[in-house]
């Protein structure tokens, strides 16, 4: 097969427009929190593969921090195990937590694994539990009492937060060459199993292991201003500025704070994208224009 002259030409702009960036980029460490409808739809779960594939041949070392909420909510519900919801996170009792453990340490976990090596990578699954990874710690949420104002524990069973990282595992996957595939869960002092959001790990992770990118995969187009415009770009004081104004509320609150944080910690720059993109972490990595929200600490 034969592509025309216009065709050589747009390959050869894009290559050249790539190779200063696998420049800037090479020897780096960038954490990808991969989630959402890129995770179950075939053909975006190849492409993302594909991707994280190129970035390692090219001497960058990406890291995959995984969810999986969808995938744990049809196999409750096929188990006919009742699921509830307080302030958007999911009570998981030892019976939820068994499940959680099924889906996102052996199911969605070796699923990734199995499609990064099938397009030539050398992926490794493992959970926040192996190596000591993550040190996790009981989260409750707290809302204000029915009659005083004294605020009201809630107990939302095995959900944890990040107490600690311990990233020795992660270098020396990566100093082998191996792509590591991390599932959000923790273990707490006593042993017990945490389920902790992965946007969170991801950016505790990216913190730990000095990224020089965090890259939050979305639905969405990345942060929106009042209007619904995707904002290219943010200031870490502009973004704190919306998420006070409410602008940035519901589910990208979490994200936002999580970038904060890795911002305040050492990562360089994090982007905010949506996953739904072909080819969605290239654009961004690879392009002058790049795609989503890019989040820098103020200058």
């Amino acid at each position: 097969m034969t592509i025309s002259n216009k065709q050589a030409s747009n390959i050869a702009a894009v290559l050249t427009e790539a190779l200063p960036y696998i420049r800037q980029f090479h020897g780096t460490t960038l954490v990808v929190k991969y989630g959402g409808n890129a995770m179950v739809d075939e053909t975006l779960k190849n492409t993302f593969a594909r991707d994280i594939v190129l970035l390692k041949l090219v001497g960058i070392n990406p890291i995959v921090v995984h969810g999986g909420g969808p995938q744990i909510g049809n196999l409750l519900e096929r188990l006919n195990i009742q699921t509830r919801f307080v302030g958007g996170m999911r009570v998981t009792d030892g019976e939820t937590m068994d499940v959680v453990e099924m889906v996102l340490g052996g199911l969605v976990n070796q699923d990734i694994v199995s499609i990064i090596n099938a397009n030539g990578g050398r992926a490794v699954g493992i959970t926040g539990k192996d190596g000591d990874l993550i040190r996790a710690e009981k989260l409750n949420l707290s809302q204000p009492g029915p009659e005083t104002d004294v605020p009201e524990i809630i107990d939302i069973g095995h959900v944890g937060a990040v107490a600690e990282v311990n990233p020795e595992i992660l270098r020396t996957l990566v100093q082998e060459n191996f792509i590591p595939v991390i599932a959000p869960i923790g273990a707490g002092p006593d042993g017990t199993s945490y389920n902790i959001n992965a946007d969170l790990v991801a950016g505790r992770i990216a913190e730990e292991v000095s990224a020089e990118k965090l890259i939050l995969l979305t639905n969405t187009a990345g942060i929106l201003d009042e209007s619904g415009v995707t904002l290219p770009t943010l200031s870490a004081n502009e973004a704190r500025a919306l998420v006070k104004s409410g602008v940035i509320s519901e589910g990208m609150l979490p994200k936002t704070h999580c970038a904060l944080s890795a911002l305040a910690n050492g990562v360089s720059s994090v982007q905010i994208l949506d996953g739904t993109a072909p080819h969605a972490l290239l654009l961004e990595i690879f392009t002058d224009a790049g795609i989503g929200t890019k989040i820098t600490n103020d200058e």
